[in-house]
């Protein structure tokens, strides 16, 4: 008890601080005594704490700590992955999905195979549609009947040899495979390769109500469950290696519904599952097989192939802006294969990191002082250190993609991560920064507007820590709200 009031007291402290902001104003030597309080506050006595802060109008350097330390910086990788492909792949890029068949449509009846070919585009998904995972879909059989097929008499086959054929990261935990936010990469994916589980309460001990979004046979239910008068704690979790998914727990009999969402296992699979069950809903029949290409003696060349359709993806900065604002592993993921395959051929997160390594060196980011394995951050192998992401940052804000990546990061106290930080502060809608997080980790990156109209880069990475998640972000919030603050004599 006494523990938790201690931290809901420092708790205030620092909101209270926040709350004082523009009542006064800092010179550039009371900024860093008031930056050095804040990161030597008792709370990180245990961790190690990086910072960096680089003047956009001048150059300067107004704050430094352990800036060339090498840090596990979590989601910040992000901010390298997203800005490379701005460069490398451009802002209007999009992905194709084109639908092929080997056969002829006579009477209705496609007299042939269909063949999906993917190309690594993670927005067949809700998250551009409303909330609907099957939109897509739905379009691409009203495209099929338009062109006459009632009737599909070949096998379904998929062709995803774009990207290679590890679905996850280099050092992601094994206990985080059956979370939304681990889902598995893939050249043809859907729905964010996860899928979206509700859970009601019925009556009173008898088993909780659940629906599941995208509805789809391709995921076993099994339901454990039950409706109670005690506090609802329900847990969703997939079995490793398959998609059978287990409901557990209590769910109280006033509950509102408790949303989960979990990833499968199989992208390729899923994806044609759901596409298969789609056109049978819009009055496609099918008859063979779904199969993967190029595991059957049947080698399809899609240069002889007549094509059906050909789906474009919302352009490239509508993607970064999700997997920034929202902290989007598996578009990041996407986002490092399909940089890969542009580049070199073929989409895997070595070609890919390889590609973005090129690209560092040439923007004066030295990655001699980077060690990136994967496009998410989810993996604790990746290190950075404060420097060289203010050196990123410094570059992209005086590039010609300074637009379209500022606009993709989270607003303090506005939107995406960073929607419920710093919202009564005068960082509030100024601030524009991406959060990092995983076990003792938090970080912060981005850019912010002092009184005076200066615009600092910074970056904050803390490491290994043992106090609260949220008080170590109170006190990197604290820190910027002083940047706000900031005045030249």
């Amino acid at each position: 008890m006494i523990n938790k009031f201690i931290l809901i007291l420092l708790l205030s402290c620092v909101v209270s601080a926040q709350n004082d902001t523009l009542k006064e104003q800092y010179s550039i030597n009371e900024l860093r005594e008031q930056l050095d309080d804040s990161f030597n506050d008792s709370a990180l006595n245990n961790a190690f704490v990086g910072v960096f802060i680089r003047s956009l109008k001048t150059g300067e350097t107004i704050y430094k700590k352990n800036p060339d330390k090498l840090f596990v910086p979590a989601s910040l990788v992000k901010l390298f992955t997203t800005a490379a492909a701005l460069f490398i792949l451009g802002p209007e890029y999009r992905y194709e999905t084109t639908i092929y068949t080997d056969g002829e449509i006579n009477n209705g009846v496609l007299k042939g195979d269909l063949i999906v070919a993917g190309s690594g585009d993670p927005s067949i998904s809700n998250r551009f549609y409303n909330g609907d995972p099957t939109v897509i879909f739905e379009e691409w059989a009203n495209q099929l009947i338009n062109k006459g097929v009632r009737k599909i008499e070949g096998n379904l086959y998929y062709d995803d040899h774009a990207f290679d054929d590890i679905p996850l990261g280099n050092g992601w935990a094994w206990d985080n495979e059956s979370y939304w936010f681990a889902a598995p990469s893939g050249a043809l994916s859907f729905n964010d390769n996860s899928i979206e589980i509700t859970i009601s309460p019925a009556e009173l001990k008898f088993p909780a109500k659940y629906t599941i979004a995208p509805k789809t046979n391709y995921v076993t239910i099994v339901n454990k469950a039950v409706t109670t008068v005690d506090e609802t704690q329900i847990e969703v979790t997939r079995e490793r290696g398959s998609n059978v998914i287990y409901i557990s727990g209590a769910i109280n009999y006033k509950s509102e519904p408790v949303v989960k969402n979990i990833s499968v296992s199989g992208a390729a699979d899923y994806f044609m599952t759901v596409f298969n069950e789609t056109l049978n809903a819009s009055g496609i029949l099918t008859e063979g097989k779904i199969l993967d290409y190029d595991e059957t003696d049947k080698f399809i060349v899609k240069d002889d192939m007549t094509p059906l359709l050909v789906h474009r993806s919302v352009p490239l900065y509508r993607i970064i802006n999700e997997t920034n604002k929202n902290s989007n592993n598996f578009y990041s993921e996407q986002i490092l294969k399909t940089i890969g395959l542009e580049v070199y051929g073929y989409g895997s997160a070595e070609n890919g990191l390889e590609a973005c390594r090129k690209l560092f060196n040439e923007i004066g980011v030295n990655v001699d002082n980077l060690y990136l394995v994967d496009g998410s951050g989810l993996s604790r192998y990746n290190l950075v250190t404060p420097r060289q992401t203010v050196n990123l940052l410094t570059y992209l804000y005086k590039s010609e993609m300074s637009d379209y990546f500022y606009n993709s990061l989270p607003i303090a106290g506005f939107d995406g991560t960073l929607a419920n930080r710093m919202k009564k502060t005068y960082a509030k809608n100024n601030l524009r920064a991406k959060p990092g997080y995983s076990p003792a980790v938090s970080a912060l990156a981005g850019y912010v507007k002092t009184v005076s109209g200066e615009t600092l880069a910074f970056s904050v990475i803390i490491n290994n820590y043992l106090s609260s998640s949220n008080l170590v972000n109170y006190i990197i919030d604290n820190a910027c709200n002083k940047l706000v603050n900031f005045v030249r004599n």
